[in-house]
């Protein structure tokens, strides 16, 4: 009997198709890469000095306490009568104050101090007022005076 020869064909793989593939991909994955922006393309600025003519005289912060008797006093100064919820003369005195600090480039803080006995209601009226200066800064501290009443 007789053995057929075996032929040793070797398997190719056609390289046209996987280099066409390889591209594809390539051109798929530069077209989805975002670019990274260096560092050295980061444009900053600093800070600079004006210099200033005239010096402004502004204070950094108001101070509004609310005694015991429910008086808001602005800076030393009593506002508004002590029944009215509404305090129009707080709100238009806030409201100059924001424009002026605006005006020097400065922020318009201001600092909340009521008396232990003031009811929370009297200072959701001084935080209305503000809201309606629309002032943003402002702060809660405690209530140092002699005397609430």
């Amino acid at each position: 009997m007789r053995r057929a020869k075996r032929h040793d064909e070797t398997v190719g793989m056609p390289m046209g198709p996987m280099i066409d593939m390889v591209f594809l991909l390539l051109v798929f994955f530069m077209v989805t890469a975002k670019p990274v922006k260096q560092e050295s393309d980061l444009g900053f600025g600093l800070p600079g000095a004006v210099a200033q003519e005239d010096p402004v005289d502004i204070p950094d912060e108001q101070r509004i306490i609310i005694r015991g008797d429910q008086q808001v006093v602005l800076n030393d100064l009593e506002i508004d009568d002590p029944g009215n919820p509404e305090l129009p003369e707080l709100s238009a005195t806030l409201e100059r104050f924001r424009k002026a600090s605006e005006l020097s480039g400065s922020k318009a803080m201001l600092t909340i101090a009521p008396a232990k006995s003031v009811p929370h209601q009297r200072v959701v009226d001084v935080l209305n007022a503000c809201g309606r200066a629309q002032l943003t800064n402002v702060t809660f501290s405690s209530f140092s005076g002699e005397g609430e009443g």
